[in-house]
């Protein structure tokens, strides 16, 4: 199977070290892999499953990833809809295991193949190429408004040094992107790492969606990143109350978790964060 992380060879420059006489230096560096994963969906059969997306991911959790692409985009609705969901094998020498099929339980619909809600996504952007907005405003089957969640500020604040400490392929490239899921509590219950944002997400629903954990009431989503519509949305499908992010949020997110009754939190950072909607779930 694939690498989440690789070497190669750089040559480093340091201009501050001008005074040793040793400006540069080859040396080895750790990278993060970013491979293709295209996922395959269809019913039992030989020769049946389709492929219906193509995302750029770093190895790894690559069921979850596929699982819980399926679900934050409203293709299946719970563990139950997927009778299988293996890794087989690519085209590419030496062997890449770079292909999820998903076999749907006999009574879920297969998805159809719409050309113009086009499903390949970049490392940067899960919903790239879809026609509107309106085909991705997937509606959940949670009711967040609904979620009695109360999380002390204090808590929230010390949630990115926890999820940066778990981060261990951050530590050896420098170069992925991180979705922890907490408890009310601030204990970690699961982390994982991609070079996209969207991925590291699905691969934390995918695994709540396999282990039945759904929906995730009671629970609060940090992303490493931005707080993108898309992240939002993939928050909202997944039943969880609170998306934090340490960076900023999109108007499109703060409308979505607006309408979806999600508390949306940007800029988590030190001990100051801003509260984008449905501030009182957060006490001071």
């Amino acid at each position: 199977m694939g690498r989440a992380t690789d070497r190669r060879g750089v040559l480093r420059i340091d201009l501050d070290a001008a005074t040793t006489g040793r400006t540069s230096v080859r040396r080895q560096d750790s990278l993060a892999v970013e491979e293709p994963l295209e996922i395959r969906v269809g019913a039992a059969g030989p020769g049946r499953r389709r492929p219906l997306a193509v995302t750029m991911r770093t190895p790894g959790d690559d069921i979850d990833l596929a699982v819980g692409f399926l679900l934050t985009e409203g293709f299946i609705r719970s563990a139950d809809d997927v009778r299988t969901a293996q890794l087989c094998a690519g085209a590419q020498t030496p062997n890449t295991y770079n292909v999820v099929d998903v076999v749907l339980a006999p009574d879920v619909p297969e998805p159809a193949v719409d050309a113009s809600r086009n499903f390949y996504t970049t490392s940067s952007c899960g919903v790239c190429g879809k026609a509107s907005i309106d085909a991705v405003r997937t509606r959940s089957l949670f009711a967040l408004a609904d979620d009695p969640l109360t999380v002390p500020a204090a808590v929230l604040t010390a949630l990115p040094d926890r999820l940066r400490a778990a981060q261990r392929g951050f530590d050896r490239t420098g170069g992925l992107h991180a979705a922890g899921l907490f408890t009310a509590d601030g204990e970690l219950v699961v982390l994982r790492e991609d070079v996209g944002r969207h991925n590291a997400v699905d691969k934390v629903v995918g695994w709540a969606v396999r282990e039945r954990r759904l929906p995730l009431a009671g629970h609060v989503l940090l992303v490493s990143g931005r707080a993108s519509f898309e992240l939002t949305q993939k928050a909202w499908m997944a039943g969880v109350p609170l998306l934090a992010a340490v960076s900023a949020p999109s108007v499109l997110a703060v409308e979505l978790a607006d309408e979806a009754g999600l508390t949306l939190v940007g800029f988590l950072r030190g001990n100051t964060m801003n509260v984008y909607a449905r501030p009182d779930r957060i006490t001071v």
